[in-house]
């Protein structure tokens, strides 16, 4: 592909005349009776801007092809399934997909107030506490007013879930971030309070932008890509061309990328722009601009004024859900950092141009109207139960302790009933460095890392040694947490066990594994999108 604009990707008109022509809203009416699904008029138009089919028409008349809709629908609608069948089995339960659902709902209320590696989604967890029964669930296994354990709880998905259930739940987490995350997202807050405190840190934040360079920067960078873009990366013809082979896209685009380089640092001169910090020895030294780095101190001080604990612990995960979005790396690289990008590059992600940050303030006012509506929203599905999440090593913890001096009224009631069972997802074999993940919280906030304590790390690896140091880690957390249980007690742990550690697992904790779910895995965050399965153990007491 040539170095030329507009014309270099010129899309070529259907070769039909007579192709019958469909508007949005009757190729998404076309596409609901097609798929059995609501597919609304957004959807059919994420198709036009991703390249997937062909947009015909002008701007306020847009038609496509049928013929090319249905293409589109016939290639995914139920071969799914079958494709993940014959690669996985057919003891696969697809109910258990959850795929009907939008990601909105996998990712409800307080769901979606910081990311997180790893978590289920609460569809699952709902799935086994409710009190339904269907062919595969022949049972229920938790009622009203019970308390469920999650010794592995993460973000706090169980604990929502039994929030929402009527019962009541004890997280249990090595990693005291993760434990601010679920501990933020059940506790109750006072609405007025949040908004006049983010309010007066946001007009802070504000004050500082319009004293500095940043505004007049971002505006001329910004004009410039858009016209860079508009001849080079035109929407939707040059997705379209890339999505049916037609461009070389890392060729082309690293080409743009390195045309439109001078333009970039001739700006970053004129407004004496400092793209890197002096220092690189934390995360926060060497993941953020200097601008960027001193926004978050700025906003970090404000926060320390914050009187109600409440408030100030959810505005903090506020921010570090900020800065996380704020790193100085590319929009496709979010999760696997490499090296920080402090220049414009081209992104697969966007198909285009694209800047690092050079301020929190959009991300800071974006995430807080988010959080402050999803709180909200969870108050009114919330009930009157208890909830908390400890911090501490599962293997050895001592819950009623640990209780005692965090949340006495929840000791009691363990006390007097015992926790019925267990719904968990412990760590996979040498997946994920679960402090790592929010290295920069940790470095922010000075929580005390325990990378050590954490039971199957990517660190370790996944030999002989890492999986027999898992088998017993999980094993010994089952023993521990036996103590303060019922005697016919439920654990359900969700696992893709491919180095069937498992059945040991259940052996070495007198347990023994009654049931197993299989279910497909359909929204990964991993690059790998092949087939992939988890399976939900049911054990009980031998």
């Amino acid at each position: 592909m040539g170095s030329g604009g507009m014309s270099e990707i010129r899309v070529l008109p259907f070769k039909s005349r007579t192709a019958q022509l469909l508007s949005i809203k009757e190729a998404s009416e076309w596409a609901s009776n097609f798929t059995g699904r609501n597919v609304t008029p957004s959807n059919i138009s994420y198709l036009i801007q991703y390249g997937r089919i062909q947009k015909m028409g002008e701007n306020g008349s847009t038609k496509i092809a049928l013929s090319e809709l249905s293409k589109y629908y016939q290639s995914f609608n139920g071969l799914r399934e079958v494709r993940f069948k014959q690669a996985l089995g057919e003891d696969l339960n697809w109910a258990l997909s959850f795929d009907q659902y939008k990601e909105s709902e996998t990712t409800k209320h307080v769901h979606r107030l910081h990311p997180y590696k790893g978590k289920f989604i609460p569809q699952l967890v709902e799935y086994f506490l409710d009190s339904h029964i269907d062919n595969f669930k022949t049972e229920v296994y938790f009622h009203p007013e019970d308390i469920v354990l999650d010794p592995f709880s993460g973000s706090g998905t169980t604990m929502v879930q039994a929030c929402e259930l009527n019962m009541h739940a004890i997280g249990i987490d090595v990693s005291a971030f993760n434990a601010l995350i679920g501990n933020c997202k059940v506790s109750k807050y006072d609405l007025p309070n949040i908004l006049t405190e983010t309010n007066r840190i946001t007009q802070k934040l504000k004050d500082s932008v319009l004293a500095s360079h940043i505004i007049a920067f971002e505006e001329e960078l910004s004009q410039r890509l858009n016209e860079f873009n508009s001849t080079y990366f035109p929407v939707p013809e040059y997705k379209y061309r890339l999505y049916h082979g037609e461009i070389e896209e890392k060729e082309y685009g690293n080409q743009k990328a390195q045309e439109f380089l001078p333009i970039y640092l001739q700006l970053v001169n004129k407004y004496h722009i400092k793209l890197k910090q002096t220092g690189s020895k934390t995360f926060l030294d060497k993941w953020y601009s200097q601008h960027i780095r001193e926004e978050i101190e700025l906003v970090f001080e404000e926060i320390k004024k914050i009187k109600d604990v409440n408030t100030k612990r959810l505005v903090s995960v506020i921010l570090s859900r900020t800065i996380r979005s704020c790193r100085a790396t590319t929009h496709a690289d979010l999760a696997t950092l490499i090296e920080p990008v402090t220049t414009t590059y081209y992104c697969h992600k966007h198909g285009k141009i694209c800047k690092p940050l050079f301020s929190i303030l959009k991300w800071w006012e974006s995430y807080t109207k988010d959080t402050i509506k999803r709180i909200a929203a969870f108050e009114d599905l919330r009930t009157t139960t208890f909830q908390y999440c400890i911090t501490g090593d599962s293997r050895t913890i001592d819950i009623l302790t640990e209780l005692h001096i965090k949340y006495p009224s929840l000791e009691r009631l363990v006390r007097t009933q015992k926790i019925r069972g267990i719904f968990s997802s412990p760590p996979y074999v040498g997946l994920i460095d679960y402090h790592e993940q929010h290295a920069y919280a940790y470095d922010l906030f000075g929580f005390e890392r325990n990378d050590d304590l954490e039971i199957g790390p990517l660190f370790k690896g996944q030999k002989a040694e890492a999986k027999e140091s898992y088998t017993i880690g999980v094993s010994d957390v089952l023993n521990n947490c036996k103590r303060y249980m019922v005697d016919d007690y439920n654990v359900f742990l969700v696992a893709n066990d491919k180095y069937n550690l498992y059945p040991t697992i259940a052996d070495r904790a007198n347990m023994k594994i009654v049931n197993q779910f299989k279910r497909p895995v359909l929204n990964r965050t991993e690059k790998d999108k092949g087939a992939y399965s988890e399976t939900i153990f049911h054990l009980k007491e031998k």
